[in-house]
């Protein structure tokens, strides 16, 4: 049996960078935000970026970025609150 078939998942393009302005995205995540002409780089915050996603899902869902968003989210929750 060929896994590499089976399951054909990019880990390099989900694993979280560290980018030039200090946040941590994934390349996948990147791929996303440059389709729908979102400069990750202007935001020094993922709180920021987060409300700017959310902001155009309010004019219009889309099922990419509301994906994104949640997982900003999540990723957020789980390494910069304080528990």
């Amino acid at each position: 049996m060929d896994f590499e078939k089976i399951i054909d998942i990019n880990f390099d393009k989900k694993m979280h960078k560290k980018r030039d302005n200090g946040l941590l995205l994934s390349d996948e995540q990147i791929e996303i935000l440059n389709k729908y002409d979102i400069d990750y780089l202007k935001y020094n915050n993922i709180s920021s970026l987060i409300y700017e996603i959310e902001e155009i899902l309010n004019e219009e869902y889309n099922e990419e970025l509301d994906k994104v968003s949640g997982e900003l989210a999540e990723f957020n929750y789980y390494n910069n609150t304080n528990k």
